[in-house]
């Protein structure tokens, strides 16, 4: 057997596992055997030498797959009147069918995961459906892991039947990253200190520190890969960040850099009790592509 059917046949192992990661991600057969078969895709043009647990390389990349095509279907999506079946169930070939399909997943389910925001859904797949930890699921949805793990936990409350998070709940939030923006922009160090949790995390990609050098005498904050602590990230804020505006990042509210009709840095903000306890600077072109972003005014 050679080298390209020994990596076929290891793949087919974990086949079963990926359609049901893709099948309850996406609420599609059809597409749930797509990502997959984009996952044996890349897998085939990988150095697997460099690829120590497959299963899990799999999983992410499939992951990956599924957010991607999660985000340009709910962009494309037009409103339908009336309640809908998840297509999964409207697919499936004959009553029988669809009633092992909603036996085995549940219909009440996957009608509240047609709901929940593409970001949100994966992680909660993910981490609650197939246990797979928030440092593997975070690098996919472009958060940290504290990030990832407000995603998941605020799908699970819908999931559980709590109703959708109130406005009021995004205009404080909202609020509070305004709050941080105003304070940063007029360097009011004590400002800051009031928004930002004292165990404060901020984690910025390699793209995002570098510009940030680049751009330091316009105002652009003096980004490290991470940084702890509200002070120093008090300090890091303090005077910059003078063009970055308030924006819904996959529905949660954090601020962006746009100059022109280009997003160049996107600020994930994790708020928590009216704090922020979580900062990730993306401006690596992949990740900010798989972002859905929405200015706020």
């Amino acid at each position: 057997m050679d080298e390209h059917d020994v990596l076929a046949a290891r793949f087919e192992e974990n086949r079963n596992h990926l359609l049901a990661v893709a099948f309850r991600v996406l609420g599609s057969r059809t597409e749930a055997e797509d990502a997959v078969q984009e996952a044996w895709f890349r897998l085939s043009r990988t150095d697997t030498d460099q690829v120590d647990n497959l299963a899990g390389w799999l999983t992410t990349v499939v992951g990956r797959v599924c957010l991607d095509m999660l985000r340009a279907k709910r962009s494309r999506r037009e409103e339908l009147p009336g309640e809908q079946l998840p297509e999964q169930v409207a697919e499936a070939d004959g009553p029988e069918q669809a009633a092992l399909l909603a036996d085995s997943v549940g219909v009440a389910l996957l009608v509240v995961l047609e709901t929940l925001a593409p970001a949100e859904r994966l992680a909660f797949v993910l981490h609650d459906l197939f246990a797979v930890p928030f440092d593997e699921i975070a690098p996919i949805v472009g958060r940290s892991p504290e990030a990832t793990r407000q995603l998941a936990s605020r799908a699970r409350r819908r999931v559980q039947g709590a109703p959708a998070e109130p406005e009021p709940d995004q205009n404080r939030q909202r609020a509070v990253v305004e709050a941080f923006l105003a304070a940063s922009r007029g360097g009011d160090l004590q400002a800051l200190l009031a928004v930002l949790d004292p165990d404060v995390v901020l984690r910025a990609d390699q793209v995002a520190v570098t510009t940030a050098k680049t751009y330091a005498k316009q105002g652009a904050p003096l980004l490290t890969a991470e940084l702890r602590g509200a002070e120093a990230v008090a300090k890091t804020f303090s005077g910059r960040a003078r063009a970055a505006q308030p924006a819904l990042l996959d529905g949660v509210v954090g601020a962006v850099v746009v100059t022109g009709s280009r997003t160049r840095v996107a600020f994930a903000l994790t708020v928590v009790d009216d704090r922020i306890v979580g900062i990730d600077v993306v401006a690596d072109p992949e990740r900010l592509g798989r972002l859905s972003m929405t200015l706020l005014g």
